[in-house]
C-alpha cells in the first residue's frame, strides 16, 4: 500500500467509524466505561513493565532453563535446565516455553526474559474484566481487574519469572471459557474451558486443578441444559483436559529415558512420579522425597511452616494476597443471599459460586497443606478475590435498599478497613501515615453510605470505601513494582512484611528469607564469607547471611554462598554471579565440551550457565538431591571428555553441613581427590582433564 492509500484510508469516515468504536466502546455503554477500561489497562502496563530488568535474572534457574530453550529445540520441549539436556527443571514447561519464544526472537535477556509475564498479567487483568462484566456490568469487571492488578503478590509475580504468572492466566481463561459455557450450555466452551485447565497442568502439575471439582459442581448444577446432557458435556470437557496435558506427559514417559533429559525433581527419572509427588500428593501430605526439608512433620505444622485456617492471614502469606479477603467473602456471600430465591440456571448466582468455589477450596488447600507452599502461591487467589469484590460490590450496589445489601456493604467495608490496619501495622514503620489516612477514608465511607440521604453524599461515599479498600495494597504494590526481587522464594512488599516461617531453619524469631530490600534474621541458619570472584546478593550482608548466623557458621550444605575457605558458587536458593575471571577460565576452549562445567545443585549451576553462555551439567538438579547420575554414569562422562570442569562446594540439598544425594557426593569426593584444582577470582575448580600425578 502506498503512503497516498494509507492516508486515505485514515480519513475515510469508516476508518473514523471504527476508531471512535474503539475508544468509545459499546454503544449501550456509558461514556466513562471504555476510557475507564484502556486506563485500567494503560496503567496496569505501566505497573508491570516499567523497569522490569531491574530484577536481572529474577529466579535464575528458570531464567537459565530458557537461555538452554533458546538455543536447543529439545531443551525447549522438555524443558531442560541446560542445552545439553542433562536434566529439566521441576516444573513442566509451558512457562517456559513462552519465555523460550520471546529469547529466541528478542535474544537472551532479563527484559526478553520477564516481558511474557509482565503481558501475561495485562491479559489477565483484561480477561477478569471481561468474565466478570459478562454477568455484572463493567463497574464490577472494572473492579474486579483493579484488585487483581494491585494485588501485591500479583504484581510481583507478574513481573518475576516463575510459572504462576501463566498458571493464573490460563485459569481466569478457563473461568471466562466456563462463564459462556453456563450462559446457553455451550459444549465448545466447556470443552475450552477444560483445555485451558490442561494447559494450566502443563504449567504447575496439579495444582491447576485444584478448581476443577468447583467447576464441574456448578456447571452441574446450573446449566441451561438438561441433567443428561450437562453430564455428557462434563465428560468431554474432561476429555478435553486430559488431551490437553496429556499429549506431552505421555511424550515423556514413552521416550527412552536414555535419549532424553532427566526428569528433574523425580527420584525414579520417571515423569509420573514428578506429577504424583514433588510436584503432586507430597505437597498436601509432606511426604516429598527429594524436597529440601524432606518428610515429618510437628502437630499442627508441615514442612514450610505453620498450617490452619489462619495460614493466608498470618506473617509469611498475609500481606501477599489477603487484604481483600474477608470482604470478597462478605460480599460474596451477601450476594448469594440476595439471589437466593433465584432459578436454577441464575447466571449471577453461578458466577458468584464458580469464584466462591475458586477461592475456597485453594485457600483452604494452600492453608492444610503439609508439604512445599511459598507466600508466592497465593497469587492465585487474587482473580477470585477480585470477582467476588468486584460481583458482591455490583450486587449490593444495586439491591442497595435492602437491607440484607447495606449490611453486606457496611461489613465488606469495615473488614477491609481494619484488616489493612492489622496488615499495615506489621511495618509499622513504613509509611506510618497510610493507616490513619485509610481509617479516616472508611470512617466518612462507613458514615455517608450509612446515613446519606442525597445521590451525590452516597456515591461519594462509594467513592471514598473504594479509595480505602484500595489504598494499602496499591501502596504495597507500587512499592513492590519499584524493589528488585531475585531468587527462588520472592515476597511482595517492604523488608519485613512477609516472613519465611517453618522448620529447619526456616524461619527462627522474625525469620525469613533474604529478598531483595531486606536481609532476613535467623532464617537459614548460617551466615557465609564472600569472595573476591562472588557477587554479595543484594540485601544480605556477610555475616548475616542467609539468617543472622556467623561467618562460615554452616549455612547450606557445604557452606551454602561460597563458604570460607571452600570456593563454591551458588546456593540452594540463590544463584551468585561468577567473576570475569572465572567466566573466561570457563569459557576457554568450551565449544570442545558437552558441558563447560559440572556442580551440585542447579542454582549453583545457573549463575554460572547465564553468565558463560555455555551448559553447565546440574548434579542432582534443584535441590541437588536428586539420583540423576551414578558416580559411574559421571565418570564415563569425564572418560569420554564430556565435561571440562568441576566446581565445588555446590549449593545442593541439606541444611548446615548436609550435602546433597549420596551420588553427588561421592561424585564430588572423587573429583577432588582425583583430580588438579585451581583458584581463580577466590573459586576453587577442578580440571577434569588433568589428574593429579
Amino acid at each position: 500500500m502506498t503512503g497516498a492509500a494509507f492516508a486515505d484510508r485514515l480519513r475515510s469516515p469508516r476508518f473514523g467509524d471504527r476508531l471512535r468504536a474503539l475508544v468509545r466502546g459499546r454503544a449501550e455503554d456509558a461514556a466513562w466505561v471504555r476510557p475507564a477500561l484502556i486506563g485500567l489497562v494503560l496503567a496496569t502496563t505501566l505497573l508491570y513493565v516499567v523497569d522490569l530488568a531491574s530484577s536481572g535474572w529474577a529466579n535464575a534457574y528458570y531464567s537459565a532453563a530458557v537461555q538452554a530453550g533458546s538455543s536447543s529445540w529439545k531443551a525447549f520441549f522438555f524443558g531442560s535446565f541446560d542445552s545439553s539436556s542433562f536434566i529439566t527443571v521441576d516444573k513442566p514447561p509451558a512457562s517456559l516455553w513462552v519465555m523460550d519464544l520471546s529469547a529466541r526472537i528478542f535474544g537472551v535477556s532479563s527484559w526478553s526474559i520477564l516481558l511474557p509475564q509482565a503481558l501475561e498479567g495485562v491479559a489477565a487483568v483484561g480477561l477478569l474484566y471481561a468474565t466478570v462484566r459478562r454477568r455484572f456490568g463493567p463497574g464490577a469487571g472494572l473492579t474486579a481487574g483493579a484488585v487483581l492488578a494491585l494485588t501485591p503478590i500479583a504484581v510481583l509475580m507478574f513481573r518475576f519469572n516463575n510459572p504462576d504468572s501463566l498458571l493464573t492466566l490460563v485459569l481466569v481463561g478457563a473461568a471466562y471459557a466456563l462463564t459462556r459455557a453456563l450462559e446457553r450450555g455451550s459444549t465448545a466452551w466447556l470443552a475450552l474451558a477444560g483445555s485451558l485447565v490442561g494447559v494450566g497442568f502443563l504449567t504447575k502439575m496439579l495444582q491447576a486443578l485444584i478448581v476443577v471439582p468447583g467447576f464441574a459442581l456448578i456447571y452441574l448444577l446450573a446449566a441451561p441444559t438438561p441433567l443428561r446432557r450437562r453430564l455428557v458435556q462434563l465428560t468431554v470437557s474432561g476429555v478435553a483436559l486430559v488431551a490437553s496435558a496429556g499429549w506431552w506427559v505421555a511424550a515423556v514417559a514413552l521416550w527412552p529415558a536414555g535419549s532424553r533429559p532427566y526428569i528433574g525433581s523425580s527420584q525414579t527419572n520417571s515423569i509420573l512420579d514428578l506429577i504424583f509427588g514433588y510436584n503432586g500428593l507430597g505437597r498436601l501430605s509432606g511426604d516429598e522425597s527429594g524436597s529440601v526439608v524432606g518428610g515429618g512433620r510437628t502437630p499442627g505444622a508441615g514442612a514450610w511452616g505453620p498450617t490452619g485456617l489462619w495460614r493466608l492471614f498470618g506473617s509469611e502469606m498475609g500481606t501477599q494476597a489477603s487484604w481483600l479477603i474477608p470482604s470478597a467473602l462478605v460480599l460474596g456471600a451477601s450476594c448469594l443471599w440476595l439471589r437466593r430465591r433465584t432459578p436454577r440456571t441464575d447466571g449471577r448466582r453461578a458466577a458468584v459460586l464458580v469464584w466462591g468455589s475458586w477461592l475456597v477450596v485453594t485457600g483452604l488447600v494452600l492453608s492444610f497443606a503439609q508439604g512445599i507452599i511459598h507466600p508466592y502461591y497465593t497469587v492465585v487467589l487474587a482473580p477470585a478475590i477480585g470477582a467476588l469484590v468486584g460481583a458482591g460490590a455490583s450486587e449490593a450496589w444495586l439491591q442497595r435498599g435492602r437491607l440484607a445489601a447495606r449490611l453486606g456493604l457496611l461489613a465488606a467495608l469495615a473488614a477491609a478497613v481494619a484488616w489493612s490496619w492489622v496488615l499495615l501495622e506489621r511495618t509499622p514503620d513504613w509509611q506510618p501515615w497510610l493507616r490513619w489516612a485509610i481509617l479516616v477514608a472508611g470512617v466518612l465511607a462507613f458514615a455517608g453510605l450509612l446515613a446519606g440521604r442525597s445521590r451525590a453524599v452516597v456515591r461519594s461515599a462509594a467513592v471514598a470505601a473504594a479509595v480505602a479498600a484500595l489504598a494499602a495494597p496499591a501502596a504495597y504494590a507500587v512499592q513492590t513494582a519499584s524493589t528488585a526481587h531475585s531468587g527462588a522464594l520472592p515476597t511482595a512488599g517492604p523488608a519485613g512484611a512477609s516472613r519465611q516461617g517453618g522448620r529447619v531453619g526456616f524461619g527462627g524469631p522474625g525469620g525469613g528469607v533474604r529478598r531483595a530490600g531486606g536481609p532476613g534474621t535467623n532464617g537459614f541458619g548460617g551466615g557465609f564469607a564472600p569472595q573476591p570472584g562472588l557477587t554479595v546478593p543484594q540485601g544480605v550482608t556477610p555475616a548475616q547471611g542467609f539468617g543472622g548466623g556467623p561467618v562460615n557458621g554452616g549455612g547450606f550444605n557445604r557452606g551454602g554462598l561460597g563458604r570460607a575457605g571452600g570456593g563454591g558458587i551458588g546456593g540452594l536458593l540463590d544463584a551468585s554471579t561468577p567473576s570475569s575471571a572465572l567466566v573466561a577460565q570457563l569459557k576457554a576452549g568450551a565449544g570442545s565440551y558437552r558441558w563447560v562445567a559440572a556442580t551440585v545443585g542447579a542454582n549453583s549451576a545457573a549463575g554460572i550457565q547465564l553468565a558463560t553462555g555455555e551448559p553447565v551439567m546440574a548434579i542432582g538438579g534443584f535441590n541437588g538431591s536428586d539420583p540423576s547420575t551414578t558416580l559411574a554414569q559421571f565418570k564415563a562422562y569425564v572418560r569420554a571428555g564430556a565435561v571440562h570442569w568441576f566446581i565445588g562446594g555446590g549449593g545442593g540439598g541439606g541444611f548446615g553441613g548436609g550435602g546433597g544425594s549420596s551420588d553427588a557426593s561421592a561424585i564430588e569426593s572423587w573429583v577432588t581427590s582425583t583430580f588438579r584444582s585451581v583458584t581463580v577470582g577466590g573459586v576453587t575448580i577442578y580440571d577434569l582433564t588433568s589428574p593429579r600425578g
